[in-house]
């Protein structure tokens, strides 16, 4: 499927503000209004952005109405998702993309996005694996992944240079990049909502999962034939989790020798993911990874 790139943004495009999963303390919602304000961009924010039910930001019916709502106006050109945490899962089989393909914009988020995300890649739109409403408030104005994310929405796509990993796999290889946070990919398998594995280079993080829960994720992709049929691999970072030895090895020893048998590119350690250094990835465009001797190379071909 050819993927579709929405309009990259001018000053004065609206912006919209919403909460599809976990509840958001108002100060981030209000720090990423001014962020995006700084730009030159009018904010809206969802009706229910900084709503609670539970530990979501509001009801299923309240979080797919801001959702539903963003997505069909005709003025709104990117979709800011609040946070991550849990719950978009409960929206993808009830949006409706008939509005949307009329008047296509950017959805931009990161971890449980990643629900979204493949939703978005599965109508034939790209989106943007990004940094959030948080990330936007506390940050400085100079923050590198910041700038990022503000060149890529205005049109101005960057090119990635990483630090080499001594359990990095050379080579080099295109393909249409798809990925985000693992156990909300790993959720999705076998559903519509599945990653494509042929063509794609797959790039991958997690937060707060143990090391034998990611290596048995890996092995699903394994045994499911889609790890051998990637053009490439990047596996970002894993984060907030005990090293408990239940491996017997790091956890990157151990996806290393998961993979040492595929012929593609892979790199380690690549900055995306659950820190400050993520950066914002076009889910859905065609790139191009360079595994070096001395360094990492990403670069978007548009």
């Amino acid at each position: 499927m050819d993927i579709q790139f929405p309009s990259f943004l001018q000053k004065g495009d609206k912006v919209v503000i919403v909460s599809p999963s976990s509840k958001i303390d108002q100060q981030f919602l209000k720090g990423a209004e001014k962020r995006l304000e700084s730009w030159g961009l009018k904010v809206a924010m969802g009706k229910y952005a900084g709503s609670s039910s539970g530990r979501y930001a509001g009801t299923i019916r309240q979080r797919l109405q801001d959702l539903q709502d963003a997505m069909d106006d005709p003025e709104v050109k990117a979709i800011l998702c609040s946070r991550g945490g849990y719950g978009a899962v409960h929206l993808i089989d009830k949006i409706d993309f008939t509005a949307f393909r009329e008047h296509p914009k950017w959805l931009l988020g990161f971890s449980d996005i990643t629900a979204l995300h493949n939703l978005f890649q599965k109508n034939g739109y790209a989106s943007l694996h990004s940094l959030m409403a948080r990330h936007l408030t506390v940050e400085p104005e100079d923050d590198l992944c910041t700038n990022y994310l503000k060149d890529i929405l205005f049109g101005n796509i960057p090119s990635y240079t990483c630090e080499k990993h001594k359990l990095n796999k050379q080579g080099a290889a295109q393909g249409v990049l798809h990925g985000g946070n693992m156990a909300v990919a790993y959720g999705l398998r076998g559903t519509p909502y599945d990653i494509p594995a042929e063509g794609t280079i797959l790039f991958i993080e997690d937060v707060s999962e143990r090391p034998h829960a990611i290596e048995r994720m890996m092995y699903n992709l394994k045994l499911g034939g889609v790890l051998e049929k990637l053009s490439g691999l990047i596996i970002g970072q894993f984060t907030e989790y005990e090293e408990d030895c239940s491996l017997g090895k790091e956890l990157y020893a151990a996806l290393a020798d998961l993979v040492k048998e595929y012929d593609y590119p892979v790199c380690f350690n690549f900055p995306v993911g659950h820190v400050t250094h993520n950066l914002p990835l076009i889910n859905g465009a065609k790139v191009e990874l360079m595994v070096g001797k001395k360094n990492v190379e990403l670069k978007f071909i548009c």
